[in-house]
């Protein structure tokens, strides 16, 4: 019997006190471990992405289970940029809680660091500097290691503590050993050995010491606590940053609207706002909600959602999107999707999914990260004994453990893959490029050939004259002139763009439209026709088949009976476009031209912007596209797709990655894996640019996490190098990995 598939829901849960990635990676091991339960729990953006059988599980029970596991958590939406926990409309409430108890953390982990590494400096110095080291310096330095040791490092050993009693093991575990280790072996020497005779000094070296128990370590235990404390600063506030183009984005939106009540115009806030109430947009205001406008006319820059700065004319029955700002004009917009369906919230989702998710390459981290610290607790014992064996004193085997203990600590494995997606993502969001989840950048690395629809694409979509051709005798200007004259009397595509490319467009009289055929009227006096030809080309002949052959559409001026010239009309090409063919040439990338026009026409179009006309394809149907993609990854070629009609969607699901114009339809946008919200074809270079450059940080980060731990574990395990010394290093290279990642938030588009 064939079981009923179940229908799972989704959830985002806010997940707080998680201190690394393998606090992360306990959590989703708990999440899943429920049944029907699926979950991505990322330790960069806090956040927990659960899929779950409703029938089973609960939304509490998640919580419930989180809590278990010595964190706190809480539900910020539903997984569809819809209500949260608070009722919000784009998640802000539960986004601000998050916030708030991350600025909280960080504010707090700021106030320790100051505090600690002012009580610790002295330690260190007094430790270091023989001529600092008065009688008794050592019980003196004692005391304030115990208030660094139990106050400051508490952060530490809580969460070993709550980790222990779960049988897991993390970063903060080793943390905690190897600062325990130290300390405790200075509270033996100061009570049972020679270390607390008055007198006694100590020199600080970068290599351990042979001394025997006359060596105290408390200098190791406050310097560690302290930079440790200032590499999980950096980090909390890291995190901040790199959030903030998300919060940026969210908060464009208006926060109220002006909306026509009962034939009154009552402000309201925009929670308040249905689908089909009618608002008021004044210059200077944003648009409320994604909208039809109703009513006025006037400009409206785009920019904060696209990136694309001229401003975009509207009139009546045009679209409108929430958001952007009104320049000019007074508009009465009808609104279409409010709360979580505007095209705003849904840049939202598309961002935080992308957060939240794992790449591939983080995926294989987590699984590294839980063996890794088990295997580090082996080392260090490994080292332990290993110098006892060799002859070497007690002191120097011992500070060789619990410098690999201290050097050990995968922070800057664990940053480096999440932090990078977390500001790549978030830069590409204010520039108008949403990448749908983190697996796509290693797409991009492997992308070799982009397949790209010609009209919305390549083409602007939209009319436009390609060439004037008059008889002998006439002027050129005068053909348009006359023919824009008698096209002012139609709405025809041909006729507007007739129309907008003369400079002078006379009066007419007695217009008549001839449908299929064209149109005619008087103009000063004389009897103008425009259309098909209805008398003899004779020498323009060739002109009109040339105008045939290139996909234009030629069309006669024929004045009192005469043919006077043509004018030949086409799609335009946009006027990024050719640039952006030649970039997408330097990423490496073979383009190819797709479309179902005909084969002029695409030929035309391939000459204009530079791809070769062997990799033009013309006439195909929506499941040829599919088709040709198929034939090119066959033959061992990794594709992306450009398009932005229904179509092209099927094309775009089968590429290996698929980018959607955000001009166009719902279906191929939802189809693509990175959206382009400026409808530039320059924008698919930018976002292909933008993801691999994430993922080669990402590899960066990466290269220099593992390549610290390899090269440091076994200069400690050897005992080449002191604990402080160990935590100094450990720390820093935290920072390091973070600060790296920030440097995608400097990405620029080649558009500017």
């Amino acid at each position: 019997m064939t079981q009923t598939p179940t229908a799972l829901q989704h959830i985002e849960l806010g997940v707080t006190g998680m201190t690394c990635s393998s606090c992360s990676s306990r959590v989703q091991r708990k999440l899943n471990k429920l049944d029907g339960v699926d979950a991505s729990v990322n330790f960069s953006t806090e956040t927990a992405a659960v899929d779950f059988d409703a029938s089973t599980t609960t939304p509490q029970m998640l919580i419930d289970e989180v809590r278990k596991a010595g964190y706190d958590a809480f539900a910020m939406s539903d997984g569809s940029g819809g209500l949260g926990d608070e009722g919000d409309t784009g998640g802000a409430s539960s986004s601000d809680k998050l916030e708030d108890a991350r600025l909280a953390e960080a504010e707090d982990l700021k106030r320790t660091t100051i505090w600690s590494a002012l009580v610790s400096l002295p330690v260190m110095l007094v430790s270091m500097i023989p001529s600092l080291q008065f009688t008794n310096w050592q019980w003196a330095a004692f005391a304030a290691a115990t208030l660094v040791y139990f106050a400051a490092g508490s952060v530490f050993h809580r969460a070993t503590w709550v980790n222990l009693k779960h049988g897991a093991m993390t970063m903060d575990t080793l943390i905690t050993l190897g600062t325990t280790a130290a300390y405790l072996w200075s509270v033996w020497a100061l009570f049972f050995g020679n270390a607390g005779e008055p007198g006694m000094t100590m020199e600080m070296s970068i290599l351990p010491s042979h001394a025997g128990m006359d060596e105290i370590y408390l200098e190791s235990v406050c310097v560690v606590i302290t930079f440790l404390l200032l590499g999980r600063w950096f980090e909390t506030r890291a995190k901040g940053q790199s959030s903030e183009a998300l919060r940026e984005l969210l908060d464009m939106g208006a926060k109220d609207a002006a909306v026509i009540r009962d034939g009154r115009e009552v402000r309201v806030p925009i929670a308040q706002v249905a689908v089909g109430d009618q608002f008021i947009v004044r210059p200077g205001e944003k648009v409320a909600t994604d909208g039809r406008v109703v009513s006025g006319h006037s400009a409206v820059d785009e920019s904060m959602l696209t990136g694309e700065s001229v401003p975009v004319e509207v009139q009546e029955g045009s679209a409108v999107t929430g958001a952007t700002l009104n320049t000019s004009g007074r508009l009465v917009v009808e609104a279409t999707r409010v709360g979580s369906e505007t095209t705003l919230a849904q840049m939202g989702k598309l961002v935080r999914d992308a957060q939240a998710g794992k790449a591939p390459v983080e995926r294989l981290v987590d699984r590294i990260s839980q063996v890794f610290v088990p295997a580090v607790v082996v080392i260090a014992l490994v080292t332990l004994v290993g110098h006892l064996l060799v002859g070497h004193g007690t002191a120097h085997a011992f500070t060789a453990a619990v410098a690999v203990l201290i050097i050990a600590c995968p922070c800057a494995l664990g940053l480096a893959t999440p932090t990078a997606i977390l500001v790549g993502t978030g830069r590409g969001a204010q520039l108008g490029l949403l990448i749908k989840g983190p697996e796509v950048l290693e797409s991009t690395r492997q992308v070799d050939t982009v397949v790209m629809d010609k009209t919305g694409t390549i083409t602007s979509g939209q009319m436009g004259v390609s060439d004037v051709v008059a008889a002998p005798g006439v002027e050129a200007d005068e053909v348009l002139r006359l023919a824009a004259g008698v096209e002012s009397g139609s709405e025809h595509p041909i006729a507007r763009a007739i129309v907008g490319a003369a400079e002078d467009v006379p009066e007419f009289e007695n217009f008549q439209n001839e449908v299929g055929q064209g149109a005619s009227a008087l103009i000063d006096g004389r009897s103008v026709r425009v259309g098909r030809p209805t008398v003899d080309l004779a020498g323009l002949r060739d002109a009109f088949e040339k105008a045939q052959r290139a996909g234009s559409t030629p069309v006669a001026v024929e004045v009192d009976g005469a043919l006077a010239g043509l004018v030949a009309v086409r799609d335009t090409v946009k006027e990024d476009s050719a640039e952006a063919v030649a970039q997408l040439r330097e990423l490496g990338l073979t383009p190819h031209l797709l479309t179902g026009d005909n084969q002029g026409a695409a030929e035309a179009v391939a000459a204009e912007v530079g791809i070769d006309p062997a990799n033009v394809t013309a006439g195909v149907l929506p499941e040829d596209k599919v088709d040709v993609v198929k034939r090119l990854q066959e033959q061992g070629k990794h594709v992306a797709m450009v398009g932005d009609g229904v179509n092209d969607a099927a094309a775009l699901a089968q590429a290996d990655l698929g980018l959607a114009m955000g001009g166009g339809t719902d279906v191929a946008i939802e189809a693509a894996d990175i959206t382009l919200m400026r409808n530039s074809l320059t924008s698919a270079a930018d976002a292909i640019r933008l993801s691999r450059k994430t993922l080669k940080t990402i590899k960066g980060n990466l290269f220099w996490a593992f390549a610290y731990n390899a090269i440091l574990i076994p200069v400690a395990a050897l005992g080449f190098m002191n604990p402080m010394l160990a935590g100094i290093a450990m720390a820093f290279s935290s920072v390091f990995v973070v600060s790296n990642s920030l440097r995608l938030r400097a990405f620029k588009s080649i558009a500017g």
